[in-house]
C-alpha cells in the first residue's frame, strides 16, 4: 500500500465478550430452560448470587440446605429436567445431602451446586473445607469441580446431560469462590441432547409375541421419566386392550385413579389382591422401573426363573432388580409408548375378565369412607372422605415418610402424571418443601400435602418460604404423638416394650399463623368438615397456605 492509497483497511475482529465464570452458570442454566433455583446463600457463591439478580430464573431463598434440596428433587420430579439446588461449602453440603440421596434411589435428575473454598486454599485445612468428590462420589451421578473459569458453560452442560441421561440422577458441581469470578469469554457450550433410546425390531416381535401368548398381562409403571403426554397414551393403549396396570409405590398418578385399567399401587401397605398380581400373572411388564425390593417385597416375590419379565428402562445396568429378566427393551418410557401404541393386537376375552377382576379388588379398596363425622377424637378417614370428595381432577398430593401416607396411596384420586410427588426413598422431612415446590410450579392447582407430627418439624420451618414467595399448599398434619412407622415395627419384633418413638407436640396451628398462614387445630371429629372448608378459603380467598394440626389417636391405621 502507498501513501495515496485509499483502500480502507481490514477492521481488528472484536474483543470476545467477557463475563465472570459465575454470570455465565446463570446464563446457561437459563439456556437449559431453568425457570427457579433452591437456594441457602453462602460467601462461597456470591458471584453466581449475583448473576441470578437480574436474570429471568426465579431464586427461591429457603431456610435449610435441606429444604432447599428437596423442593429442587421436587421440581426434577415435575418436569423433564433436573431441578437446581445451590448451597455453601462444608456445612451447607452435609446439610443438602439428605436431598441428594432421595434423588439418587428415586432416579430424580437433580444438580447441586456447592460453593467451595477459593483454589488456591485448596488442602490447607481452609475454613469449612471438604473434599467434595469424597463426600459424594457413591451418591452422586457425577460429581465436578469448576477448576478452569473457560469452562463455565461447558460444565453445567455437561451436569443437565449427565442429570437427565441414561438413569436419571442427581449430580454435584463444586464452585470455588475465586475461580468464579474471573473473567473469560462469555461463548456459550451449546445443550447436548439425551438419547431417548427406544424400541428395535428384535424388541418389537418379543413383546408382541409375550404378550398374544398371555392370558394375564400386567403392566407396572413407575419412576420419574415421563411426560403427561406418555402417560396418556399408555393409559388409552391400556384401555382399548383391556390390558390391567399397578402403579409402582408412590408414582401413582402415571395411569389416571379413575381408569378402568388401573388396579392400585405396588408398594409397602398395597392391598393383598394387588400383592397377589405379581404372582398370578404370566406376563409382567415394567415400564420405567424394575422390580425392586419394595415392588418385590424384599426381593421375595417373582422368583421364578420361568416367569416371563419385560424390564423398559434406559438404564443397561438394571440396578435394584430382583427375579428373572426375560428381555430389556432400553429406552425410556414415551419412547417405548410411542413405539408400543402402533403394535397391532386382537383384545383377548381373557384380558377382559382378568382386568375386571382386579380392578374390581381397586375400587373396593379406595371406596371413600363415610364423610360423616362420629362422635369422638378426630380421624383421617373422615379428613379423607370431605376433602376428597371435592378435589379438582388436576389435584396433587406430596408425601415425606411415614404411615400417614397410607390414607393418600389409598384415597387420594391422582389423574395425571406428577400428581402423587413422594419421597421413595423413605426420607421424612419431604412434604412441606415437596409441596411449596408444587405450589410454586404450579400456582393454578390444588395442593395437598399430609405430614406426619415427627416428619412435619423436620422441614416446618418453610413454611416461611410458602409466604414469602406465595405458594398456597393445604397441610395436613396427622398428630399422633410418636413415630408411627417405626412404633409398627418395634411393636412386631419387641413387643410392650415401646422406646425412642414418643412424641410431645407443640401447637402446629399456631406455629403456621407464626408463619404468616391460616391454621386451626381439629381434636374432634364433629370439627373436621368446617376445618377443612376454612382452610380452603383461606387459600382460596385470602392465598395464604392453610395448615390442618389434626390431633388422631396413636394406633391408628389406614388398612
Amino acid at each position: 500500500m502507498t501513501l495515496l492509497d485509499t483502500t480502507p483497511l481490514e477492521s481488528a475482529p472484536a474483543a470476545p465478550a467477557l463475563k465472570s465464570a459465575g454470570h455465565i452458570i446463570v446464563d446457561a442454566l437459563v439456556a437449559h430452560g431453568v425457570e427457579r433455583t433452591y437456594v441457602i446463600p453462602g460467601e462461597s457463591y456470591l458471584e453466581v448470587l449475583d448473576g441470578l439478580h437480574n436474570s429471568p430464573i426465579e431464586t427461591i431463598v429457603c431456610r435449610h440446605e435441606g429444604g432447599a434440596a428437596y423442593m429442587a428433587e421436587a421440581d426434577g420430579k415435575m418436569h423433564q429436567r433436573p431441578g437446581i439446588a445451590m448451597v455453601t461449602r462444608g456445612p451447607g453440603a452435609a446439610n443438602a445431602h439428605v436431598g441428594l440421596h432421595t434423588a439418587w434411589q428415586d432416579s430424580t435428575p437433580m444438580v447441586l451446586f456447592v460453593g467451595l473454598i477459593p483454589f488456591a486454599h485448596r488442602d490447607r485445612e481452609a475454613f469449612q473445607e471438604f473434599d467434595i468428590k469424597a463426600w459424594f462420589d457413591t451418591g452422586a451421578k457425577r460429581v465436578m469441580v469448576l477448576d478452569h473459569p473457560e469452562r463455565a458453560s461447558e460444565i453445567v452442560a455437561e451436569a443437565m446431560f449427565a442429570a437427565m441421561s441414561g438413569r436419571p440422577g442427581p449430580v454435584v458441581v463444586g464452585l470455588p469462590e475465586d475461580i468464579i469470578r474471573e473473567m473469560v469469554d462469555a461463548t456459550a457450550h451449546p445443550i447436548i441432547p439425551v438419547a431417548d433410546g427406544g424400541m428395535t425390531v428384535t424388541d418389537w416381535k418379543a413383546l408382541q409375541s409375550a404378550l398374544k401368548a398371555s392370558e394375564k398381562p400386567l403392566f407396572v409403571v413407575g419412576g420419574n421419566d415421563w411426560t403427561q403426554e406418555g402417560a396418556t397414551a399408555l393409559t388409552v393403549w391400556l384401555e382399548e386392550h383391556q390390558i390391567p396396570a399397578a402403579v409402582e409405590w408412590r408414582c401413582e398418578g402415571t395411569i389416571p385413579f379413575s381408569s378402568p385399567s388401573y388396579v392400585g399401587p405396588i408398594g409397602y401397605g398395597r392391598p393383598k389382591p394387588t400383592y397377589d398380581l405379581l404372582e398370578e400373572t404370566d406376563l409382567l411388564v415394567f415400564v420405567g422401573t424394575v422390580p425392586g425390593d419394595v415392588i418385590t417385597d424384599g426381593f421375595l416375590v417373582r422368583q421364578d426363573w420361568d416367569k416371563k419379565n419385560f424390564l423398559v428402562t434406559i438404564d443397561p445396568s438394571l440396578r435394584g432388580r430382583s427375579g428373572a429378566v426375560s428381555h430389556q427393551i432400553v429406552s425410556k418410557p414415551d419412547v417405548f409408548v410411542r413405539d408400543l401404541i402402533m403394535m397391532d393386537l386382537a383384545v383377548r376375552p381373557a384380558w377382559q375378565s382378568w382386568t375386571e377382576r382386579m380392578r374390581g379388588e381397586q375400587l373396593k379398596f379406595a371406596a371413600l369412607p363415610s364423610a360423616t363425622p362420629s362422635a369422638g377424637p378426630a380421624r383421617m378417614d373422615t379428613m379423607m372422605a370431605n376433602l376428597c370428595a371435592g378435589l379438582p381432577q388436576d389435584a396433587m398430593i406430596t408425601l415425606g415418610a411415614g404411615e400417614h401416607t397410607n390414607w393418600a396411596h389409598r384415597y387420594f384420586p391422582t389423574e395425571r402424571y406428577a400428581s402423587m410427588v413422594s419421597a421413595r426413598n423413605g426420607s421424612m422431612g419431604y412434604s412441606v418443601p415437596s409441596a411449596i415446590a408444587a405450589s410454586l410450579n404450579f400456582p393454578g392447582r390444588r395442593v395437598v400435602t399430609i405430614a406426619g407430627d415427627g416428619e412435619f418439624l423436620m422441614n416446618g420451618q418453610e413454611l416461611a418460604t410458602a409466604a414469602q414467595y406465595g405458594a398456597t399448599p393445604l397441610v395436613i398434619v396427622m398428630d399422633n404423638q410418636e413415630y408411627g412407622t417405626i412404633r409398627t415395627h418395634q411393636e412386631r419384633h419387641y413387643p410392650q416394650r415401646i422406646s425412642g418413638t414418643q412424641l410431645k407436640n407443640p401447637d402446629f396451628a399456631l406455629m403456621a399463623q407464626a408463619f404468616g398462614g391460616f391454621g386451626i387445630r381439629v381434636e374432634n371429629d364433629a370439627d373436621v368438615p368446617a376445618a377443612l372448608e376454612a382452610a380452603l378459603e383461606a387459600i382460596d380467598e385470602q392465598g395464604q397456605f392453610a395448615l390442618i394440626h389434626l390431633i388422631v389417636e396413636q394406633r391408628v391405621k389406614a388398612y
